[in-house]
């Protein structure tokens, strides 16, 4: 695949040429590449440096300055627009860009931004779960490949439209589950999992993500939108906008905010997407949302080694235990974190194949001090209760956000034609798996998938 000039910005009209012949390309590849049992891109992190694109952020918010903060450290991207309904969002994000000499236009409306700028590559799409499909839709039909933030959609119909509507343009679209592109799950997962087969058959995975209690955000009363102007965006009140997540009119819920990032790992990991769930939530603890406050989860999967099970847990008024996902098979487990302190690291046992031929080719560290076995003086227990034999670091660090190498691949898919890490067939699926979750905690019984359902 040719390369355009480096950070060339008196070369529009190549440049131009060049997104416009390789996008189809780009987007074959990234299909391509979407298997649920092959790695989608190099194990080889991507790097920072990039073709200059004119990028628009469309939903300014607390996602929206998260993904801005991490495009500024990407050389080449240039964030011209920026859009949000709120005022308070429109003069956060275009104050802080014009920091780092970035001046943009802003836009309160979508549309007034898509007529009026000419010079776009693409669009990053950080608005509510529920807006997703409308805001990418409409970039991708106005020429723009999009990077949208997950969920893809808090409706199955929206997101599908979603998929159809970036194979009919042939236009790129990267869904924001950014562990896909974090060099150490891609190790951790690609290398050592599928590759090495370092936990020998995986049959179990356990994730979790707590937060403390928190009340409802507040806003600035003089930045208080309209009631009028509020609802001609959707929105009932200022509350709901400001805490769109907790309502089912916008979002999905902690289930789905939090959860899909982790439960996306375990179709990576098994290969294949669930057959059943099942699940226990409620409003246990708040009186004044209308999503569960929390709720447990048992997948099951049917992988080519047999049967499978992966449990989630998303508590949102503790914050014990943080967040990280454990993947347990017969030779040993492997837990990882976004947060290295809470995962990273693997647990090798005692009658498994040596680890210390990894360690020499350098995909794990070398073995740590043995944990620690408590006194069974007087206790009788199974040996092979103690039988774990240390942690084994992990190698693969990421002094980045967390945010840029998913950005990063999505703009080198754009210039350089390389695989999007998280193209819309797998952001579908995964949206598949887990908003599911609520209707099997709204029915209370096993909900089983339909191999259809996936197929897209």
């Amino acid at each position: 695949m040719p390369k355009t000039p480096k950070n060339n910005l008196n070369s529009k009209v190549t440049r131009r040429d060049f997104l416009k012949s390789t996008a189809s390309a780009g987007l074959g590849v990234a299909l391509a590449g979407s298997s649920l049992s092959k790695p989608m891109y190099s194990l080889q992190e991507e790097t920072s440096e990039t073709d200059s694109l004119n990028i628009a952020v469309i939903g300014s918010g607390a996602q929206g300055r998260v993904l801005i903060e991490s495009c500024l450290r990407i050389p080449g991207i240039r964030i011209v627009a920026v859009c949000d309904i709120w005022e308070y969002s429109q003069q956060y994000a275009s104050g802080y860009l014009k920091k780092y000499g970035h001046i943009v236009n802003v836009y309160e409306n979508y549309n007034d931004l898509l007529s009026k700028e000419k010079n776009l590559d693409a669009a990053i799409v950080a608005t509510p779960d529920w807006n997703h499909a409308e805001h990418a839709n409409a970039c991708m039909e106005a020429g723009l490949h999009v990077y949208c933030e997950k969920e893809m959609s808090n409706s199955l119909t929206k997101a599908r439209s979603m998929l159809q509507t970036a194979k009919r343009t042939g236009k790129l679209l990267q869904i924001g589950h950014q562990r896909r592109s974090n060099p150490r799950y891609k190790h951790a997962i690609d290398r050592l999992i599928h590759e090495k087969k370092l936990l020998g058959r995986v049959s179990q995975a356990y994730a979790q993500w707590n937060r403390a209690k928190n009340e409802m955000l507040g806003f600035p009363k003089k930045y208080a939108i309209d009631p009028v102007r509020l609802e001609t965006y959707g929105y009932n009140s200022m509350l709901e906008f400001r805490n769109w997540r907790w309502f089912r009119k916008y979002g999905g819920g902690p289930i789905v905010d939090l959860g899909s990032h982790q439960i996306d790992l375990y179709s990576w990991v098994f290969g294949v997407n669930p057959e059943t769930v099942f699940a226990s939530g409620g409003n246990d603890y708040y009186k004044n949302r209308e999503w569960y406050d929390n709720v447990l989860v048992i997948y099951e999967y049917a992988t080519s080694e047999g049967k499978a099970r992966a449990l989630y847990q998303v508590q949102t008024t503790t914050k014990h235990g943080g967040f990280y996902e454990t993947f347990m098979g017969d030779n040993g487990a492997l837990v990882i974190s976004e947060v290295p302190e809470r995962g990273n690291w693997a647990i090798r046992e005692a009658h498994a194949p040596e680890w210390d031929s990894l360690a020499k080719e350098g995909l794990l560290k070398s073995e740590a001090a043995p944990i620690q076995k408590i006194d069974t003086k007087d206790i009788f227990l199974d040996v092979r209760v103690t039988a774990e034999t240390g942690r084994w670091p992990l190698p693969v660090e990421l002094a980045k956000p967390a945010h840029q190498p998913h950005l990063e691949n999505f703009f080198k898919a754009i210039t350089h034609g390389v695989p999007l890490t998280c193209p819309p067939e797998v952001g579908y699926d995964t949206a598949l798996a887990v908003l599911t979750v609520n209707s099997a905690v709204e029915s209370r019984r096993l909900v089983k998938f339909r191999p259809e359902q996936f197929e897209t």
